[in-house]
């Protein structure tokens, strides 16, 4: 896979924005539209799947403004733009469904989101050091 384009990482940081503001919508929905409809578990697991969101749409636009600094480090970058991404849709995604629904099958893909998200931290974490490395 050729390196990202500049392109593509602005777009990612768009879409870790996006996500940032939806999460604080879903939270808010949750804090004042749930309350009193969903059982507290389901309630606790639908503000856990708010609060990942937020942290990981800041992972997300961590990592898209790291490879918007080009080098060589860019493809670890977009790798980890790519499982803060994943991660949200499989970890945070999975809870909203299983809080909404009670659809306890759901759970079991949560720990691959929790995977993703990971694994965008390390790539993250490697590709600034890989551009320490050569500062």
């Amino acid at each position: 896979m050729n390196a990202p384009s500049e392109k593509g990482f602005r777009r990612m940081a768009a879409a870790g924005a996006l996500s940032a503001g939806l999460a604080v919508a879903l939270g808010a929905f949750g804090a004042h539209g749930l309350r009193g409809t969903l059982a507290p578990d389901m309630l606790a697991v639908y503000e856990t799947a708010a609060r990942y969101q937020m942290y990981h749409a800041l992972g997300l636009l961590a990592a898209a403004i790291a490879g918007l600094g080009g080098g060589a480090e860019r493809r670890r970058a977009w790798w980890a733009c790519l499982g803060f991404a994943g991660g949200t849709v499989l970890f945070s995604g999975s809870l909203y469904a299983l809080a909404l629904s009670g659809a306890g099958a759901l759970g079991a893909v949560t720990p691959l989101g929790g995977l993703a998200f990971i694994a965008g931290w390390v790539l993250l974490g490697a590709s600034f050091l890989g551009s320490a490395a050569r500062g």
